[in-house]
């Protein structure tokens, strides 16, 4: 049974984008309402990635046309940086190291950036330690990571668990998972997908993008929406994930417009 909440954190309109002249979205509709978990399938270059990387407002991707709007205002005339203080967070399929750079410092860095956005005092690095150590629980962090630079030497399910830990400090209204099972193991996945879980609230939402059901198994969502050639064709409950388990991708190709799957 799908579920209705009232807010609407993200609403897409005919989105279309492209990369380098090259048109990737091509009329992208959706609507996220707070409390609600989506996720979006389908094989590679159907746009999923564009699509998250047009959300946190790379450079590289053009918006043509369409509108996004998120909580209210209109997401494409706020810069990148703005986004993230809006409470708009991306995970990164392949998180980025930055060498000499302590996490414990771009952490607190950054979750002082939200607060301060939100209107609150930021926190000393006293005070922090203390909020970040129960957030370390949540991911199963060692706290000797904080020491490390930024990702460097971490393995990919550390780098993961440690995009998760951000989401934690920085509390964001919508989430914005992009392939956040890549190279995890079972160990791994089943921390990530718990500390997502954890996270979650009446008033934030999440987006999860993937190729596998697997994923689902312990982030469970609430619609499951199918991307073919930069827009979305058929959108259902999480047995739709279970049927692309079963039956591939093939059979949605023919769809003539977005279908709905109860």
């Amino acid at each position: 049974m799908l579920i209705e909440h009232s807010e609407t954190i993200l609403a897409v309109r005919d989105l279309t984008a492209s990369v380098n002249g090259i048109p990737i979205l091509n009329g992208l509709n959706l609507e996220v309402k707070a409390g609600e978990v989506h996720a979006i399938m389908g094989r590679n270059g159907s746009g999923k990635s564009t699509f998250s990387k047009v959300l946190a407002g790379h450079p590289d991707y053009e918006v043509t046309g369409g509108t996004l709007t998120y909580l209210g205002q209109d997401l494409l005339g706020m810069a990148p940086e703005q986004r993230a203080q809006a409470g708009l967070f991306l995970a990164f399929q392949y998180p980025l190291e930055i060498p000499g750079v302590s996490n414990l410092d771009f952490l607190r860095l950054a979750c002082n950036s939200r607060r301060r956005y939100l209107g609150l005092s930021e926190l000393d690095p006293l005070d922090f330690d203390d909020f970040i150590q129960a957030k370390l629980e949540i991911v199963e962090i060692d706290p000797a990571f904080l020491q490390r630079s930024v990702n460097e030497g971490f393995s990919g399910g550390e780098k993961k668990r440690n995009e998760i830990l951000q989401m934690a400090l920085l509390e964001p209204r919508l989430g914005v998972l992009d392939e956040i099972d890549s190279g995890l193991d079972i160990d791994a996945l089943r921390i990530v997908a718990k500390g997502v879980n954890t996270l979650a609230s009446p008033q934030n939402s999440t987006i999860v993008i993937t190729h596998y059901q697997r994923l689902l198994d312990y982030i469970l969502p609430d619609y499951v929406h199918v991307m073919e050639a930069g827009k979305i064709t058929i959108t259902g409950d999480r047995s739709l994930a279970l049927e692309l388990e079963e039956r591939g991708y093939a059979w949605t190709e023919d769809a003539p417009e977005p279908l709905e799957i109860a």
